[in-house]
């Protein structure tokens, strides 16, 4: 069986892991009376929500992208408004379900993929935007060293152009990538699948049928 490579911030036993990227929180003010509802698109989120008193955001309920960015701020005690098919690009349509005066706080990263925020402001929509985090590219993902013949798995276009600043995609490689997003970071010239569900065990899965 060909080495299999998850570049991810998360990690699993069937795979060579490597850590794409260091995660940085910020903890700028927030008056979260202000709002309605919050915006997750990250795990990273609720990671940095943890360094605010818990009483003052217990009530807010989030719009997640993802099952995992929901998971992650249920796992904080968060309630979920709802949660998307994976893509930001897609939250488009769940915030425009909703009256204009709906007041939303986006927590999000300094560098994000998805321009739904923009979309909905133009539309009317009420979105605040506050960068928690910032990811950098991680000194694992620049340093390791890939056996011949390897199946990568990259798990966001971060991951992505984190592994090609210090290296290339060879040819005998296999290239997983768990959403459309992530694919458009790849270079034009390399064949890449898609996984089915945007999850690691689904990426998994098909690393191991190839």
């Amino acid at each position: 069986m060909k080495p299999i490579y998850l570049f991810s911030i998360s990690s699993d036993e069937n795979a060579i892991s490597v850590n794409s990227l260091d995660i940085h929180f910020f903890k700028p003010p927030i008056n979260f009376n202000q709002y309605d509802y919050f915006i997750l698109t990250s795990k990273q989120a609720s990671e940095a929500l943890k360094q605010y008193d818990r009483s003052d955001y217990r009530d807010k309920k989030a719009l997640c992208v993802s099952v995992q960015s929901a998971l992650a701020y249920e796992k904080i005690g968060g309630s979920i408004l709802e949660t998307g098919g994976g893509y930001g690009d897609d939250l488009v349509k769940n915030i425009s379900s909703y009256p204009k005066a709906t007041k939303w706080l986006y927590l999000r990263a300094k560098v994000v993929a998805s321009d739904f925020v923009s979309t909905c402001k133009r539309d009317g929509y009420n979105i605040d935007e506050r960068v928690v985090y910032e990811s950098v590219c991680s000194q694992d993902i620049k340093e390791i060293k890939l056996q011949s013949e390897s199946i990568l798995i990259f798990t966001s276009p971060s991951s992505v152009k984190c592994f090609l600043q210090t290296h290339t995609i060879s040819n005998n490689s296999k290239v997983i990538v768990i959403g459309q997003t992530t694919a458009l970071a790849l270079p034009e010239n390399i064949k890449y699948i898609v996984s089915e569900e945007r999850t690691i065990k689904s990426c998994i899965k098909i690393a191991k049928n190839l």
